[in-house]
């Protein structure tokens, strides 16, 4: 069985996963309040190594100047983000012990605050609200929504073409024409015409003439202007539907979790 002394002279050693891949530095162990037995450990991680995850010694293998996890290096950089103190609140093993027992199982999550070797048993502080995807944040959490912003542009739509072309048609219409036709005047012999009737022989032959006249339809064609056409435009306003999916943030009830009393686990 291993003792306190041991975990501590790993501060500073190599933390390896138990695919042997190399996480970081071991920084600082966490004893239970109520066992003194290591419980927790923080590895440095992210970006040149400036982030401090915690991962649970369940199952863990120190020796060589290594300490080895049984979880993966991804779980390790993947777990809460947990403030870095002497003692951790409930509210801080509480996500941490939910996350891992998802990787470990039920036998991982001991009970017990945790405090840091070599600084004695703390009391449980206030508990500061965090996002555990990223870095220690105020007491509030922000839920953001996205929204539409709907707006017009003027693109071209189509071209509209004025032509003008020459058909030809029937046109039928009625137009008066006279002629003259002969007729036979004939009037008795009187005093008023009797000299010109017996100025000529007594009996011979003779011809009369008359010229008939008639009209007749005459066409003639001219062009007349009749109206100007030109192209216009006018803006028609209509009501069109945008849809669009939209993300919005939710944020479920608190969990409460209860007294973890009893529920000590050695290493």
């Amino acid at each position: 069985m291993t003792t306190p002394q041991q975990w501590d002279s790993l501060i500073g050693a190599t933390a390896v996963d138990a695919d042997d891949d190399k996480i970081g530095k071991v920084g600082q162990i966490y004893l239970n309040d109520e066992t003194g037995e290591p419980e927790w450990v923080t590895v440095s991680t992210g970006l040149f190594g400036t982030r401090e995850s915690f991962a649970p010694l369940y199952g863990a293998r120190p020796g060589n100047g290594e300490l080895q996890l049984a979880v993966t290096k991804q779980q390790v950089k993947d777990a809460p983000s947990v403030e870095v103190d002497d003692h951790l609140d409930d509210v801080a093993l509480d996500s941490l012990y939910e996350y891992y027992t998802g990787y470990l199982g039920p036998a991982a999550s001991p009970a017990g605050t945790g405090t840091a070797a070599g600084n004695g048993p703390a009391g449980a502080g206030t508990a500061e609200g965090r996002d555990v995807s990223g870095r220690t944040t105020d007491d509030a959490m922000t839920r953001s929504e996205e929204r539409l912003r709907v707006g017009t542009e003027s693109v071209q739509a189509g071209r509209a073409r004025l032509r003008k072309y020459v058909v030809t048609e029937n046109v039928t219409t009625t137009v008066p024409v006279s002629h003259e036709e002969v007729r036979v005047e004939r009037e008795p012999i009187t005093e008023a015409n009797r000299d010109a009737a017996l100025s000529g022989p007594d009996i011979s032959e003779e011809e009369h003439e008359v010229t008939l006249r008639a009209e007749r339809p005459v066409v003639a064609k001219e062009a007349v202007p009749v109206e100007r056409v030109r192209l216009g435009t006018e803006t028609v306003t209509e009501q069109r539907e945008v849809s669009e999916q939209v993300r919005k943030e939710q944020i479920d009830e608190p969990e409460v979790g209860g007294d973890r009393a009893g529920q000590d686990r050695d290493v």
